[in-house]
């Protein structure tokens, strides 16, 4: 699969601030890939910096395999901050304006109003859209030009459970038309449940890249006690292959099994060791703590 966008070591100074240090990605095509970390982490420093918002002070980025231009900006849609649309006017009158700015055809407002779900709220004044409606009308002005690729910034801040829903709904209806999306966001159940690819920034560092469900892996967290000594559960259980990590934590072992494995294959390994365990408790791991635990590692 072609990347989309190729960052290779872009660095961000703001006076005695580093809002990015070194940061190198790669966006697949057809991807919904996610910027993950907290704010202030750098998420919409790199948003900004791809779409020649914001100048990097080293490093560059290339879309479609180029440098960045007016062809290629064509390409690709955005909505960095909400739109101003004017209050008095419908959904559908405040796009068409949006279009004749951007010189596209009016034919694309009814399209896109049909595509953010707002074709039947189409001649109510904009005032009076919820929150999530007034997102979905922004995206819908990001999709105006037909772009390959949207690049969305936190599109589900500030929004209510059922904008959210509304908003996570569309970003799958929308890639699923074969576009690929880059959001930022700073909600792990964001990520986990729309994006295909992630990266998790903290600092303005790059602490991980690639597929989801690589990074925020499943595996269950085994603890185990009893039976030896901490030491020799700990050695015994570093030994075994199927053993992804094994640690001492609060007076007892905590393992983490390679994917597919399950606990009673560890539990007959230790038995074969000559080792009864006095206790063995299978915990599902939460993304939350996977979350933590990536972006307080060091990251070469």
């Amino acid at each position: 699969m072609a990347d989309i966008l190729e960052i290779q070591g872009i660095s961000k100074r703001y006076g005695a601030v580093q809002a990015l240090d070194q940061v190198s990605l790669n966006v697949p095509q057809g991807s919904i890939y996610g910027l993950l970390g907290p704010n202030g982490s750098g998420k919409t420093t790199t948003l900004g910096i791809v779409l020649d918002v914001i100048n990097a002070s080293a490093g560059t980025f290339r879309w479609f395999g180029q440098p960045l231009s007016k062809s290629t900006k064509r390409r690709i849609g955005a909505l960095l901050e909400t739109p101003n649309f004017y209050p008095y006017l419908t959904g559908e009158e405040n796009l068409r304006l949006t279009a004749e700015v951007k010189g596209v055809a009016p034919a694309r407002v009814g399209e896109a109003l049909q595509t953010v779900g707002l074709g039947n709220r189409r001649g109510d004044k904009f005032k009076g859209y919820s929150l999530g409606m007034k997102q979905r009308l922004a995206i819908g002005a990001a999709l105006l030009g037909d772009p390959e690729v949207l690049v969305l910034d936190e599109p589900t801040n500030g929004l209510d459970p059922e904008g959210i829903a509304e908003v996570r709904r569309l970003i799958l209806h929308i890639a699923s038309q074969g576009k690929t999306i880059v959001l930022a966001s700073h909600l792990l159940d964001e990520v986990e449940k729309v994006c295909t690819h992630m990266a998790v920034l903290r600092n303005g560092k790059l602490k991980a890249q690639g597929p989801v469900s690589s990074i925020l892996a499943t595996n269950d967290l085994v603890f185990l006690n009893g039976g030896a000594p901490l030491e020799t559960l700990l050695q015994t259980a570093l030994a075994l292959p199927f053993v992804a990590e094994a640690r001492l934590t609060d007076q007892q072992i905590q393992v983490t099994l390679q994917n597919g494995v399950d606990s009673s294959e560890l539990n007959r390994a230790f038995f074969a060791q000559g080792i009864a365990l006095g206790q063995l408790v299978v915990r599902k791991k939460s993304l939350e703590s996977q979350f933590l635990e990536i972006i307080k590692a060091d990251h070469a």
